[in-house]
């Protein structure tokens, strides 16, 4: 599946993924490949990506690795995922 990462700033990642974790408002979900459409509220927490994820240098220093596990940590965002692509408005 297709993952965008996008803040007021910049685009953060955009790239094949194989699971998305996200901090929703009624708590933590994961999607993995061909989820049902959902659009969500984001709380404050940790977006944790699992798959091949190489992160371009100038926006590397935002994110940390646990594991196998790549970690974004947000205020509050939405996110969307539809046809196998989610995209996530991060603050």
């Amino acid at each position: 599946m297709y993952l965008e990462i996008v803040t007021p700033e910049a685009m953060l990642f955009s790239g094949e993924v194989t699971s998305v974790a996200v901090p929703g408002i009624n708590g933590e979900f994961q999607m993995l490949n061909n989820h049902a459409p959902i659009v969500s509220l984001l709380g404050a927490g940790n977006v944790k990506i699992q798959g091949d994820i190489t992160l371009d240098e100038d926006i590397a220093d935002k994110f940390t690795q646990d594991g196998k596990d790549t970690i974004l940590t947000i205020n509050s965002g939405t996110i969307e995922m539809k046809d196998n692509k989610i995209i996530v408005l991060a603050d």
